[in-house]
């Protein structure tokens, strides 16, 4: 078995009072970080000539590429029903040569 006693961890502060947060937040400094917005530099959102066209050609390149998965799919589709059908065809051809013969 193990010799290794248990250790006895200390029990948890109380949490603050409701008084002892608003009396903490009041006795700040107004231009303590934690209270202060960021200043947000003034962007213009109306995207430029060349961001707009790179964005549509990006939109396009994302169409296209699945369109391609989907006539990928469709062509895998195809190229197994024509399998099928040319394995019929070859029983088909090969039981007229039997009868015939």
């Amino acid at each position: 078995m193990s010799s290794k006693a248990k250790r006895v961890l200390p029990t948890r502060p109380e949490p603050p009072s409701v008084e002892q947060i608003l009396a903490d937040v009041r006795g700040t400094h107004p231009a303590d970080p934690v209270f202060l917005l960021p200043a947000e530099p003034l962007q213009d959102h109306s995207p430029s000539p060349g961001e707009e066209r790179l964005y549509q050609q990006s939109r396009s390149y994302v169409e296209m590429n699945q369109r391609l998965q989907e006539s990928r799919e469709r062509l895998r589709e195809q190229c197994e029903e024509l399998r099928r059908a040319g394995a019929a065809l070859e029983r088909g051809i090969s039981e007229m040569r039997q009868k015939a013969f």
